[in-house]
């Protein structure tokens, strides 16, 4: 449901936020948020029950204090105005009656509110656990290809309107009880007044039905909106320094703007209709009393039926609205229920996943590396055209890999008018190569060559589209959970530093010693600037390393992935904002310390490249050349056009300094 009316054409969006009737698609949205409801209680069925039998309490405990009213009315009232005197018996009778039955209705109001909630916080917890889950088992080749604001909705707000209806839901089914003994009562204490308030049902059935049709597709459009504006302010927040560093303040305001006013209008669309709702199914039981009140007059007057009779029917027609209206409650929210429901299982049910196998690394020391003939096709997420400005992701592992990626190259407005999903696009094709165990390979080529994306398979961050990747001549998807990330870690280009201490940053996991920690820093060549810091090791850092340089961020970056011991180590041009000289004594250090691994860096400074024991050139995702980086400048014209490329560009900005 997202998929479709999200992805319509701007002139069918336009139709539905204009309040057409409901076609039989969304009509069905009643059907499937029945299902939804049913697999909650299917899944609690004992605190449904509970919440169920205090909603149960609670509409006999309204029904019986109609009835107490009536009878204190008739039995002990009326017998007072007629005699001029009472006992304090019958007021006594009274009074504990009215009272009984007032401590009953509580007990099943905190019965069922309480349960009703638990059902509904628990429901919630589950499906965020799940969420969560999901994200973790899927590739990051999906996460790329959804905005993170998306994700973040799909997490939160998205599992919140799923179960929205499932709180007012015992209350629905436990009020038809008081609905039925409030129609028996009425016919037991005086059929000619009870029919007139069964006539105001078909009015109230009428009124309900057309508040549901129209109020459906405005409350789902309002849901699906929601989601689209925390997409935009994710990205706005995410790339703030981009924002403020081009002067584009008015642009995202704007762009923001756009979103949070089409929100407005689609929540003020749907509350229009609830508002006409809400006065006209508060007005019909009023008009109901007074026809009552008029008829049972006269019916009292000419001795057809008591005083406490008109009470009681009168008192029961102010109850009819209520159970018609907590029905409607759960009718009316289930539009959006089933759009974040749906936008749940998309996420749950996404073809994506990462398999995995058996096998178990037995070896030690630097890794040995091959790739056969392996190729990687970038697919654009389905979503990619679900609403103006969404984004398909880049062609890349090149992101942070521990958080969401967001997305960067934008959809065409043809594809967005014509719902056209961007086209794949082939990244790596029949990539091939063996790399020695305890050697620095060096990844060069233009941007967009692949460098990025073979970094990201190596780390198996995604699979090939076709071909293999083998470590230790095992194929990659053999290795059983959690076997890769014992033998291999990445280190991309753009770090992410947790707000929190250096040692908590370095050893995520909390089971290295001291002394790993600073051998792994050491090696990372941060020594020197953590033992400056006030508390060193123990010194907080700000909120994704504000308080550091770039260079600082990408030696803890690097020192996180030495202390584990990787036998393969890949650096995604991680080193970039580092100084030539420290990063010559990276790699060096590298290869001379127990830490030693295979290596695999994507480089583009020429001092960097030489320090390689052999260059892989990638050219249109191809390795076009491979060898020795003196070999390779005399014998490979793309190559020394590159290199020389970039060392002219370090030389100018070196002299602009």
């Amino acid at each position: 449901m997202t998929e479709a009316v999200a992805g319509a054409a701007p002139k069918e969006r336009a139709a539905t936020s204009k309040g057409r009737s409901a076609t039989p698609k969304e009509r069905s949205a009643t059907n499937r948020g029945v299902r939804i409801l049913g697999h909650a209680i299917r899944t609690e069925p004992r605190i449904f029950a509970g919440a169920l039998t205090g909603s149960a309490l609670y509409g006999t405990m309204t029904v019986g204090a109609a009835w107490a009213v009536g009878w204190a009315t008739n039995n002990v009232i009326l017998p007072a105005f007629s005699s001029g005197h009472t006992t304090a018996g019958a007021l006594t009778s009274a009074g504990l009656l009215i009272i009984g039955v007032a401590v009953a209705k509580v007990i099943g109001i905190f019965g069922r509110r309480l349960l009703a909630g638990v059902l509904q916080f628990r429901m919630q917890a589950r499906y965020r656990h799940r969420v969560t889950e999901a994200y973790l088992r899927l590739p990051l080749s999906w996460h790329q290809r959804y905005p993170t604001g998306q994700l973040l909705s799909n997490a939160n707000s998205d599992v919140e309107m799923s179960f929205m209806t499932i709180a007012p839901m015992p209350m629905s089914l436990g009020v038809v009880v008081m609905l039925i003994m409030a129609i028996v009562d009425m016919f037991l204490t005086d059929r000619t007044l009870a029919w007139v308030g069964v006539a105001l049902f078909p009015v109230v059935i009428a009124i309900n039905t057309i508040y549901v049709r129209y109020s459906g597709p405005r409350f789902a459009r309002a849901q699906q909106l929601r989601a689209f504006v925390a997409e935009v302010a994710h990205e706005s927040f995410d790339g703030a320094l981009v924002v403020k560093t081009l002067g584009r303040e008015d642009v995202e305001t704007e762009r923001f703007a756009v979103r949070t006013h089409a929100l407005r209008d689609a929540n003020i669309a749907a509350g229009r209709v609830r508002s006409l709702f809400d006065p006209m199914l508060e007005a019909l039981p009023n008009f109901g009393v007074l026809a009552v009140l008029l008829l049972g007059a006269s019916q009292a007057a000419a001795d057809h039926t008591q005083a406490g009779n008109v009470v009681n029917v009168a008192y029961l027609i102010t109850l009819l609205a209520f159970p018609i209206r907590a029905i409607g409650w759960v009718l009316g929210d289930m539009p959006r229920s089933v759009v974040g429901y749906e936008r749940v299982m998309n996420v749950l049910n996404a073809p994506d996943r990462t398999d995995y196998g058996t096998a178990r690394l037995t070896g030690d020391g630097p890794a040995r590396v091959e790739l056969a003939g392996a190729r990687f096709v970038y697919h654009p997420a389905p979503e990619a055209t679900a609403a103006p400005g969404a984004t398909a992701g880049p062609a890349s592992f090149s992101a942070p890999v521990s958080v969401p990626v967001s997305t960067t190259a934008p959809v065409s407005g043809a594809a967005i008018e014509t719902g056209a999903a961007p086209a794949a696009t082939e990244v790596l094709r029949d990539i091939s190569a063996r790399i020695t165990p305890g050697t620095t390979v060096a990844l060069v080529g233009v941007t967009g060559s692949g460098k990025s994306t073979l970094a990201g398979l190596l780390a198996r961050l995604g699979d090939p589209t076709s071909g293999r990747i083998l470590l230790d001549g095992t194929d990659l998807r053999d290795y059983a959970k959690g076997e890769i990330a014992k033998a291999v870690a990445l280190v991309p280009q753009q770090t992410f530093i947790f707000g929190d201490t250096v040692r908590a940053n370095v050893d995520l996991v909390g089971k290295r010693s001291t002394e790993e920690i600073w051998a792994a820093l050491r090696v990372a060549q941060a020594e020197t600037f953590v033992k400056g810091l006030p508390e060193g090791l123990d010194t907080v850092i700000g909120e994704r390393g504000a308080t550091l340089s770039g260079g600082q961020r990408q030696r803890l970056a690097l020192a996180r992935a030495l202390v584990n011991r990787p036998r393969l180590l890949v650096l995604d041009d991680c080193t970039s904002a580092v100084d030539p000289s420290v990063e010559a004594a990276i790699l060096a250090g590298l290869k001379e310390t127990d830490l030693a691994a295979t290596v695999v860096v994507v480089a583009y400074r020429r001092a960097t490249v030489a320090l390689a024991d052999e260059v892989l050139f990638l050219d249109g995702g191809r390795i076009a050349d491979r060898g020795r980086h003196e070999d390779l400048v005399e014998r490979c014209d793309g190559y020394r056009d590159l290199i020389t490329a970039y060392a002219r560009a370090a030389e100018s900005a070196g002299e602009e300094r």
